[in-house]
């Protein structure tokens, strides 16, 4: 499952030396994994897990494969991007294929590092990006609206409704408010997926980052404005120091990671933070595989029924789908070994009706 995050900002906000630490941190430690910098603005990730190290003293696989999430640096984002000002029309069609958006505020004084706006001002630099996004979102409405309205004459009820939703989410854009607020409100499935099928910019998962100087780790009084604004859209807020995670990223070895956050008072670098963020932005979970041959974590969405979560490692596994084998991660932790977590009764054979949950160890049975 290849899930894109796009890290979006004003210039000059840390965005691009965030995703340079992202990548750059994941290549020093990558060795051993599958990884890849599919160009130069998109690098896929390895989600941090602690059961990783603890299992594969366990099972002593051959190879270890972990989660991976993607993040692409998207440019060219100023005033005027909706209207293809900058690299406008560029920027907004990498962001239109992401699956959630991480937006980069500026909150900390530098005279060395120019404002594009003259000054510090988190509410104003989300604002602007918010407006960009709401108007391209907005374009998108009325030429769906363009598009579907030629189905009319058919009569189909269908269409009309589709229409009808359509027009009323043009009025709701058209007050600079966030299609989220809109969808939000939506009882019908039918409506639900006429506007899913937009793939709306305002409509995706957020996750405000507050990029703070080395000395506000835990905040300031520009993070509290961002914090307040994403508390009233309902939007996921973390702060942190893109230089420190870009210094920390330099660093190669665990070990010397460790000793610089123990300076710094950390437990654990903000980059691991943004990744978990992410990772739970986008409503995933993960679950293992695991023998001697290959520890594997497969990313699935919470509430994963079992066939579809045999059907990420291969389309068989879903069409034949018998029945799943599954030990949870915390018991073979407890008592070592399969067979004595099976002693324990603590091995469940379930069915197709079984929901997934995080740090299920799964061996399927299946037919085709």
């Amino acid at each position: 499952m290849s899930l894109r995050c796009g890290i979006v900002g004003l210039p000059n906000v840390g965005k691009s030396t965030l995703f340079n630490a992202l990548t750059s941190s994941q290549n020093a430690e990558a060795a051993n994994y599958p990884f890849c910098t599919i160009d130069p603005n998109v690098g896929t990730v390895i989600v941090p897990d602690e059961r990783i190290d603890k299992l594969v003293a366990l099972y002593n696989p051959k190879k270890v494969i972990p989660s991976t999430i993607e993040f692409v640096d998207i440019a060219g984002l100023v005033k005027g991007a909706s209207k293809g000002e900058g690299l406008g029309n560029q920027f907004l069609s990498h962001i239109r294929e992401v699956d959630a958006i991480i937006h980069i505020v500026r909150c900390f004084e530098d005279d060395n590092v120019i404002h594009v706006e003259g000054k510090v001002n988190p509410a104003d630099d989300i604002e602007v990006i918010e407006t960009e996004l709401i108007l391209k979102d907005l374009d998108t409405t009325e030429k769906g609206i363009d598009r579907t309205s030629k189905g009319l004459k058919s009569g189909d009820k269908k269409i009309k409704a589709a229409v009808d939703v359509l027009t009323k989410l043009k009025e709701h854009l058209s007050g600079g408010r966030l299609a989220k607020y809109f969808t939000n409100e939506l009882d019908s499935e039918d409506d639900k997926i006429t506007i899913r099928d937009l793939h709306l910019l305002t409509d995706k998962p957020f996750l405000y980052v507050a990029n703070v100087d080395d000395s506000s780790s835990k905040g300031n009084k520009y993070s509290d404005i961002v914090k307040e604004i994403a508390a009233k859209e309902g939007a996921n807020f973390m702060t942190l120091s893109v230089q420190i995670e870009s210094e920390i990223s330099q660093l190669e070895t665990k070990e010397e990671k460790a000793e610089f956050l123990k300076e710094l008072g950390l437990e654990a670098s903000g980059l691991d933070r943004l990744i978990r963020e992410a990772y739970a932005l986008l409503n995933l979970i993960t679950y293992f595989t695991a023998g001697e041959k290959e520890l594997h974590l497969w990313t699935i969405h919470k509430g994963t029924k079992a066939p579809a979560a045999a059907g990420v490692i291969h389309t068989d596994f879903e069409k034949g789908f018998i029945r799943a084998e599954v030990i949870k991660c915390k018991d073979i932790l407890e008592y070592k070994t399969e067979a004595a977590v099976k002693e324990k009764g603590l091995l469940h054979v379930e069915g197709k009706d079984y929901v997934f949950e995080d740090g299920d160890i799964a061996n399927f049975r299946f037919n085709v």
